[in-house]
């Protein structure tokens, strides 16, 4: 190992590199309390990679012998067929590529801006992107990073963020609601995911102070007015309601700042617990508090769906 050298050129074998040491917060290092996925997404096959020679900006190759990857081997790797079948979706017209149905075998793509769908449903091909499920643990910030030193989403990635992978949580939950946080590098579809217009549910359950009456679904469904303007449940239903405590589901399109809790205290039942169970389509299923789960296509491909990719 080269050491380094004092002024006069000679090496000074006093002076070593030290390792970094954790951080420390009140003396004891932070540490993520959940081990990342192994595998976050398909392993690169750079040798197979070539960025694509065809139009500025779109993922089309300008024939069968441009650059990139061909389209069957493209669907093969995410799982869509294997590539005999995708050569007979191809030559079908079920396949299309940045809006453009294609039909001839070979035509090559590239997978990291490509567009691709099949059957009009778009599929996963660009394998930089990132799509996790994280249960965010009860009393932990929606924050990558903390100034006051608390457990924070960005403790959970911080691994993968070390590795380079530029990530983000989806919305926010408070540090007192549990439950489903999606996090990516998927700009578009994160933005989509979180603006009002696209209506995304989120399901949550509830646990209430008080046994709550069942018609109470009508009112939370026909609105109620909140000193920022109304709010309407897309669903509601009485789980359990027993001794002065119920559990209760509700679905939400919106995500105003502590909205459930808001509208469940104004109609006389404050939360006394909030876990978020549903983003769309996508459950949080047994996931563990703490942990990371790598979304599969077909979650991915709900999302992208429901907010129109």
């Amino acid at each position: 190992m080269n050491r380094p050298a004092r002024r006069d050129g000679t090496p000074d074998r006093n002076r070593t590199s030290k390792p970094k040491q954790p951080s420390k917060q009140g003396g004891v290092p932070r540490l993520s309390n959940a081990k990342p996925a192994r595998t976050q997404n398909v392993a690169a096959r750079k040798a197979d990679r070539a960025p694509s020679d065809g139009v500025p900006g779109t993922g089309a190759a300008t024939g069968p012998e441009g650059e990139g990857i061909r389209l069957q081997k493209v669907l093969a790797q995410s799982g869509v067929a294997s590539r005999r079948v995708a050569e007979e979706m191809i030559a079908d017209g079920r396949v299309e590529v940045d809006g453009e149905i294609v039909m001839e075998q070979g035509r090559r793509v590239d997978p990291n801006v490509a567009v691709v769908r099949v059957d009009g449903v778009r599929v996963v091909v660009n394998e930089n992107l990132v799509h996790l499920a994280l249960n965010k643990p009860r009393g932990w910030q929606s924050t990558m990073s903390d100034d006051m030193g608390r457990p924070c989403v960005g403790d959970i990635v911080a691994e993968r963020v070390a590795a380079g992978q530029r990530l983000f949580h989806v919305g926010r939950l408070d540090a007192d609601t549990e439950g489903l946080l999606l996090v990516t590098n998927d700009g578009e579809l994160a933005h989509r995911l979180m603006h009002p217009s696209y209506e995304v549910p989120k399901t949550y359950l509830a646990w209430v102070q008080g046994e709550v009456p069942r018609r109470l679904g009508n009112t939370l469904r026909g609105g109620v007015e909140l000193e920022d303007g109304p709010v309407k449940a897309d669903k509601f239903s009485v789980l359990e309601a027993s001794e002065g405590r119920s559990m209760v589901r509700i679905v939400l399109h919106e995500g105003r700042k502590h909205i459930v809790r808001r509208l469940l205290a104004e109609v006389g039942h404050p939360v006394e617990r909030l876990v978020r169970t549903h983003v769309g389509s996508v459950a949080l299923g047994d996931q563990r508090p703490g942990s990371l789960r790598v979304l599969g296509r077909d979650d991915v491909t709900a999302l992208y769906k429901a907010v129109g990719l």
